[in-house]
């Protein structure tokens, strides 16, 4: 089964900040876990506020837990805030339900892990995680269907 990389990670980490100083985004923090939801890369830019990492973190833990984009699970915890709430809960608090969570999928639709940014809107959060993913050459899913 494949595997996120360590260079593929980071080429996802740097090509999101990248897109973020393009659009003149808030400093950003992103987080890029691979499908066992363990941290592969992370950087946070400098004036990122205190606790953006947990967050990024989150959104990305969120996703790879419930196999779905943070903008699903953001619908989710609207129509069944008691479940989104219990899931919470059960991944340790480590769930973010707020767009900026993506799934980062190969072109076989194998799951490889997630990316979690935070810093600025939800929407430009999740905008820079979809560039950085296409940066490294795979499938982005935000949850947006």
């Amino acid at each position: 089964m494949p595997e996120l990389t360590l260079g593929e990670a980071q080429t996802i980490v740097t090509a999101a900040l990248a897109h973020a100083r393009g659009a003149n985004m808030k400093p950003l923090a992103v987080a890029v876990l691979d499908a066992r939801g363990v941290l592969k890369a992370f950087a946070a830019e400098d004036g990122t506020p205190l606790r953006r990492a947990e967050i990024a973190q989150g959104k990305a833990h969120g996703a790879v837990a419930m196999g779905m984009g943070s903008r699903a699970l953001a619908r989710a915890a609207t129509e069944r805030p008691h479940f989104v709430a219990a899931i919470t809960h059960a991944v340790g608090g480590s769930l973010v339900p707020v767009p900026g969570g993506v799934l980062i999928n190969t072109g076989t639709g194998v799951l490889l892990g997630a990316v979690g940014i935070s810093g600025d809107t939800s929407d430009n959060d999740e905008a820079a995680a979809l560039a950085g993913i296409k940066a490294a050459g795979f499938v982005p899913d935000p949850g947006a269907g």
